[in-house]
């Protein structure tokens, strides 16, 4: 497999007068061309966060990446000029955002918006992109998009205007797609209509693609591979199958069982105790030991390194330190 997307030791800090708050802390990803990975963890873990620095869209002048490297099939990304960046973002590097209304320029007409896209990038002249937006809108599943074309953002539902955001992020065949939250405010039946859109375009131009989400039926639905984590650290990253059938990380674990399930009752569902410290208020010890029911004296004093378990797993647990699963 080709590496497509290579980040490593990733650090990306938040600055006040009083301190420097470090929120992803040394994280490291790899994507391969045509793969989807999923990166997993509750809210405030650093998971949007990540996704905004491999874009370059840290929000300045407080945020900061402060060590790491981040490589997009082979080129530095760090080392680019923002000039650069903004020809890459869009062309190379797509990204959907949580809320499809906050992303769309309400005072554009959707045409204009995809135009301006590709004749941006593409250098396709005014009537070439509006055949091509026209087509994209189409494979999208609007059956009427030359209407869509004509229409304002407010004018849409939010699953139409999520299709919208999809077909723009895919318009000009990024090698990576982002995809933060994708589903995260659309009803059921829209959310799994946007979830097989986004595998069949995944299928059809072999886009690699970076899942962002909390929501592990989304996970099971859409990824190969899944990364998770908490408190700005990977705390697991394994095969989607073996992590269903096997998680290592009690984190991981407390997710799974979180989840609801079909099968027979349920009285209660289970729930992980304790909430995400926030960034300011990070142990120098285990991240997740306060909330953990397997943590003993050492997980109090050490941070424990993530651990190569084989070729495809690894965990950062004291539990699984010097052995094999």
């Amino acid at each position: 497999m080709t590496i497509l997307l290579d980040v490593r030791n990733l650090k990306t800090a938040f600055f006040n007068k009083k301190q420097k708050i470090l929120v992803v802390d040394g994280i490291d990803l790899k994507i391969n061309k045509g793969e989807t990975v999923a990166l997993v963890g509750e809210s405030g873990c650093g998971k949007s966060i990540t996704s905004l620095s491999i874009m370059g869209l840290v929000p300045s002048p407080n945020g900061k990446i402060v060590a790491g490297e981040i490589k997009l099939d082979g080129v530095d990304l760090l080392g680019l000029t923002e000039k650069k960046m903004c020809e890459i973002r869009g062309k190379e590097i797509s990204m959907i955002f949580q809320d499809p209304m906050n992303s769309l320029n309400p005072v554009m007409k959707i045409g204009d918006q995809l135009t301006e896209v590709l004749m941006y990038h593409q250098k396709l002249k005014l009537n070439q992109a509006v055949i091509k937006s026209i087509d994209f809108l189409n494979l999208v599943g609007f059956s009427n998009p030359e209407e869509v074309m004509n229409n304002y953002p407010h004018r849409l539902s939010g699953g139409m205007r999520q299709r919208v955001m999809i077909a723009m992020a895919m318009i000009c065949n990024p090698k990576l797609l982002i995809a933060d939250e994708p589903t995260t405010a659309l009803d059921v039946t829209i959310q799994a209509q946007v979830l097989e859109l986004m595998k069949e375009l995944n299928e059809q131009f072999e886009t690699s693609i970076l899942l962002i989400t909390h929501d592990l039926g989304v996970v099971s639905e859409l990824a190969e591979r899944v990364v998770v984590i908490y408190g700005g650290q990977v705390m697991e990253e394994s095969p989607i199958d073996e992590l269903f059938d096997d998680p290592l990380h009690p984190y991981t674990k407390g997710l799974i069982d979180s989840v609801p399930s079909l099968d027979g009752k349920i009285e209660r569902l289970n729930s992980i105790p304790g909430s995400v410290p926030v960034p300011e208020e990070l142990p120098n010890y285990c991240r997740f030991a306060s909330r953990c029911s397997k943590a003993f004296d050492r997980c109090f004093s050490e941070q424990p390194s993530l651990q190569q378990i084989d070729h495809s797993r690894s965990v950062r647990c004291f539990i699984y330190e010097d052995k094999e699963v």
